[in-house]
């Protein structure tokens, strides 16, 4: 057993063959390529790869009123696994070839109507690293009522329809072990404010 993380090495590949299985919303590829193992011998591989490019997302919170801001909008590939479709999430978006700061400050006032300035990235994590490139930049962000400048509601002709959830810290952990919270950027999100942001669960300090 190795322990050692630091420095991680990187993988060494040779790209054999790449076909583009469908570009039309986003790339699907199917890749053969050859990998080499930790033994030093080489093993061809096949894998498929889903680039929709890298994307951010933020969760919204107030201390005084330990409160946080989420969404609720209708997800299709949750709904044909069984779930209602209509998932809580924290506000999130492409990056669009903008900076992750830029973009997810005009996602989150184009979804929620929150306009913020002082954003905070916490970390950036690979999501479905065994199929999808996306890279996921995490922030977080104070808000008060008087940073509410729209109704928000995303875009309608992209197919968005976005309810604007505010609730408390509590409600929202409470919410994750309920399964009413089942989205995974989400469940970081607000595990991170558990931990980090708010002071202990059911605390009024």
């Amino acid at each position: 057993m190795n322990s050692d993380l630091n420095p991680i090495p990187s993988a060494t590949v040779r790209v054999k063959e790449v076909q583009v299985l469908s570009d039309d919303w986003y790339i699907l590829k199917k890749t053969r390529l050859e990998r080499q193992r930790r033994d030093g011998t080489w093993q061809e591989i096949t894998r498929e790869t889903y680039d929709r490019g890298n994307g951010a997302t933020m969760l919204l919170y107030n201390l005084e009123q330990r409160s946080v801001i989420l969404t609720r909008q209708f997800r299709y590939p949750a709904f044909v696994n069984g779930h209602s479709g209509m998932l809580i999430e924290a506000a999130a978006g492409l990056l669009d070839e903008a900076s992750p700061e830029d973009r997810i400050r005009a996602e989150v006032e184009e979804e929620t109507g929150f306009h913020v300035s002082g954003v905070q990235r916490i970390f950036e994590a690979f999501m479905s690293p065994g199929s999808v490139t996306e890279r996921l930049y995490f922030f977080v962000a104070e808000y008060s009522g008087e940073s509410q400048a729209s109704d928000g509601g995303g875009n309608a002709a992209e197919g968005e329809d976005i309810e604007v959830l505010e609730m408390s810290i509590d409600d929202a952990l409470a919410a994750i072990e309920s399964g009413i919270i089942q989205d995974g950027k989400t469940i970081m999100l607000l595990q991170y404010a558990a931990l980090n942001l708010f002071p202990g669960k059911g605390s009024s300090k």
